[in-house]
């Protein structure tokens, strides 16, 4: 067996150690290879990275304008819900029809943020709001409240639960200097055909059959409604003075709301605390990005 090479000995040293034996032509060589080699991995890691810039459309695209994607599904959306075919049976001309309809959106998109259109156009400021407004209510919106909850926001509104009241009632009118007789005679319960042929009145054609208690608001007018909503079936009102004469009310028939139970007003309920939850929670919202946020306003409307 051989022995190892001394290290304090004059034993050769190899070739590719010895100075004299090393090739400068070749060192160069290798070192430029390896620096092309360096750029080439450099590179494509830059140009494939993601938020950089990429001669190649991904798969889930159908276009890139200046590098923001027009989405594929998007693309095919548009092509069913503009020919009523689905994408894979559009002609040519219809899928390069969309595919430029899209990119001119998107071009058009990119230039109204240079602008900042936003700032200064009415209807794009209130979609942006409304925009945020949906989003903020949207967790409010998805959520299931149990059943202990919309119980006590049922108890704490529970006068807003009610059937609709309806009514039938004739309202008549007569000239204002009747007021006086008009009034002795309801109160003797003269019949009603006999006052309107003595003291000449007439159906004031505010309200006409049954209707709901709400419509029949509307129609007599707060002071004639409030008054009505009193009188029981067959009962008649005492004159009451307005604009255009003395009125008397005749409830035919009045049907007074009637409380729902919680099974019964359940959807309504529903309804409502899910929007005061989502009132509450846009108030909130509001009240955070203004707290965060660096208001200033003119001494004239500081007051």
């Amino acid at each position: 067996m051989s022995e190892p090479p001394s290290l304090t000995g004059t034993s050769k040293r190899p070739a590719w150690l010895d100075p004299a034996q090393v090739s400068v032509a070749r060192s160069l060589t290798l070192m430029g290879v390896g620096a092309v080699v360096g750029l080439i991995v450099a590179g494509y890691a830059l140009f494939t990275a993601k938020g950089t810039s990429t001669l190649a459309v991904p798969p889930e695209d159908v276009a890139l304008v200046n590098q923001q994607p027009v989405s594929r599904s998007d693309f095919l959306i548009n092509v069913q819900n503009r020919f009523s075919v689905p994408a894979s049976q559009a002609t040519p001309a219809q899928r390069r029809q969309v595919l430029n309809d899209m990119i001119r959106e998107e071009l058009f998109v990119q230039r109204g943020k240079e602008l900042d259109v936003a700032s200064v156009d009415p209807d794009v400021r209130s979609a942006m709001v409304s925009s945020v407004e949906a989003q903020v209510a949207a967790n409010v919106l998805t959520e299931a409240p149990n059943d202990a909850k919309l119980h006590a926001y049922y108890d704490a509104h529970r006068a807003t639960y009610s059937s609709e009241g309806m009514m039938t009632v004739r309202d008549l009118v007569f000239p204002a200097a009747a007021a006086p007789d008009l009034a002795t005679s309801i109160k003797a319960r003269a019949p009603l055909d006999a006052l309107i042929a003595r003291f000449h009145g007439k159906d004031s054609g505010r309200v006409n059959g049954e209707e709901f208690y709400f419509a029949a608001k509307i129609h007599l007018g707060a002071p004639l409604y409030d008054r009505a909503v009193q009188l029981a079936d067959g009962q008649v009102s005492e004159p009451i003075a307005q604009p255009d004469g003395v009125h008397i009310l005749a409830m035919i028939k009045n049907t007074p709301p009637v409380p729902l139970d919680f099974a019964k007003a359940y959807n309504q309920v529903l309804s409502d605390y899910r929007r005061d939850a989502v009132q509450r929670t846009q108030v909130a919202d509001a009240q955070f990005l203004r707290k965060r946020a660096n208001i200033q306003i003119a001494p004239d409307f500081s007051q």
